[in-house]
């Protein structure tokens, strides 16, 4: 059994479509960001940095105590790696998944996370803070669109945890100011990756967890959620 703690974001979305897809049995423990759940010791002693997702694998191989795991791409490589499912065994395949997986991390997450704060909810719409990561986000997306040109999948012909990793950023893409229509190819493994069943019940979770996903945050959400500093792990 997988305890997954989760919010309804992107990052949230990665872990679990991978365990709808690998069909793992997983419980689901709600961790209200917007109210500062993230803080509580229970959750930090998972989670030390504060941010969902985080797992802990109560049956991990070779038995023992149970493991856990915070990051999201950290989680999604320990869950390929105990079902060796969603990415190569072989050097050069594994190899392709990581690196794409490590451009997610490094790259599109965080400047579409950049973005939506600079054009949504920062409260001083600061110009060359919404034009920089508006930019970067189109030139990962371009990236993106580049590398699905002649694969359907992002290290190759197989769906792994690289395209697991990248798809719920893609999500918002209005949000971040982007029109998928520019990017045929990287639309083209969009709706591939939408219509998947396990896909389909992965954001099923959100409604029933989170009716209020996707409306305007509060004023005491956005006192939460921005501007912490160490205080808030002490």
């Amino acid at each position: 059994m997988i305890d997954l703690y989760y919010w309804t974001t992107p990052n949230g979305h990665k872990v679990t479509m991978f365990l709808e897809e690998a069909g793992l049995e997983y419980k689901l423990h709600p961790i209200n960001i917007g109210k500062g759940e993230q803080f509580a010791p229970d959750f930090l002693r998972v989670s030390p940095n504060n941010r969902i997702p985080a797992i802990v694998d109560n049956a991990p191989e070779g038995g023992g105590a149970p493991i856990s795991v915070f990051e999201s791409g950290a989680i999604l490589l320990y869950l390929a790696e105990k079902t060796g499912r969603f990415i190569a065994s072989d050097l050069r395949g594994r190899t392709e998944m990581l690196q794409w997986l490590f451009w997610q991390m490094g790259g599109l997450g965080p400047m579409a996370g950049q973005a939506h704060h600079f054009r949504i909810y920062a409260p001083d719409k600061i110009g060359y803070a919404v034009d920089r990561y508006t930019k970067e986000c189109n030139r990962l997306y371009g990236v993106l669109n580049k590398r699905l040109a002649d694969r359907a999948f992002v290290a190759g012909d197989e769906y792994g945890i690289a395209d697991m990793a990248s798809y719920p950023w893609i999500v918002p893409h209005e949000r971040q100011g982007q029109t998928l229509e520019d990017f045929p190819n990287l639309k083209r493994w969009f709706e591939a990756i939408k219509g998947r069943p396990a896909t389909i019940r992965a954001y099923e979770i959100v409604q029933r967890v989170n009716p209020q996903a996707g409306k305007p945050m509060g004023e005491n959400e956005k006192k939460v959620m921005f501007g912490q500093t160490a205080a808030v792990v002490r």
